[in-house]
């Protein structure tokens, strides 16, 4: 599908996915994203294990790829469209998605190892949401993922400060499952991912249904809008705007409120 995006079976029942774009810091752009969605709708793995490359899992939207002169549009289609695709073809999948989190996991990055069912991380690893620093409000789906992984006032410190924290403080605020030594986590990960593997799948299948039936509760029709909208609106803001700048001109962003 993409050289972006490596399938293998490394051992019985059990599929492995790597995030393999480099260059970009593992960034999730349409065509990684979109593979991501198709393999998770095709795939039959009792186990599905998704992993990084290199020194990161993932950086996150791949923001230095937004039009400037169609900005609103290049964000919207990214984050609204192929992203949100790719979180609801994994909630879909129908057995454990194991995180295999190799390296960084920042913004979009880190969601997308939330959205697996649970998470090993390696020693060292930062983990982090930028919105603040961006100008970026969150979807209200995936504030609420976090919120049902880590807590409330968990997702708040994430969101409000910024600031990334590595990865003994993210098995305590439970990001994360557990921590291991790197040279340990791909030995580790597929003994866990074959485990798993081997235990009886209508078990794994029932069980993962009736926990995420159990996650959250629908919002009214009309706060979920309300929600969406808002969301929407940061698009189209100067604030934005100067947050992907400032970003990549590696400068503090200068905020006017609009």
């Amino acid at each position: 599908m993409t050289d972006k995006l490596q399938l293998d079976e490394p051992v019985d029942n059990v599929a492995r996915l790597t995030i393999s774009n480099p260059e970009r810091r593992g960034a999730l752009d349409h065509e990684l994203l979109d593979a991501l969605g198709e393999y998770t709708r095709t795939l039959a793995a009792r186990c599905l294990v998704i992993r990084g490359s290199g020194v990161v899992f993932s950086a996150g939207y791949d923001i230095g790829g937004f039009e400037e002169g169609r900005f609103e549009e290049s964000a919207e289609r990214l984050v609204a469209h192929p992203f949100q695709h790719a979180i609801e073809a994994l909630d879909a999948y129908p057995y454990p998605v194991l995180g295999q989190i190799n390296g960084h996991a920042i913004g979009g990055g880190l969601e997308l190892a939330l959205a697996c069912d649970f998470r090993i991380a390696a020693r060292g690893v930062k983990l982090g949401m930028p919105p603040a620093k961006l100008g970026l409000i969150y979807s209200h789906t995936g504030l609420r993922r976090f919120i049902d992984v880590c807590g409330v006032a968990n997702t708040a410190e994430l969101f409000y400060v910024g600031r990334n924290v590595d990865a003994e403080r993210a098995e305590r605020m439970g990001l994360v499952n557990e921590v291991v030594d790197p040279w340990q986590l791909d030995e580790h990960v597929l003994d866990l991912a074959a485990e798993i593997a081997a235990n009886a799948p209508l078990s794994l299948a029932g069980n993962k249904r009736v926990i995420r039936a159990l996650r959250g509760q629908p919002l009214p029709a009309e706060v979920e809008q309300e929600l969406i909208e808002l969301r929407e609106s940061c698009f189209r803001s100067e604030d934005f705007r100067e947050g992907v700048r400032a970003f990549a001109e590696k400068r503090k962003p200068r905020w006017q409120g609009r």
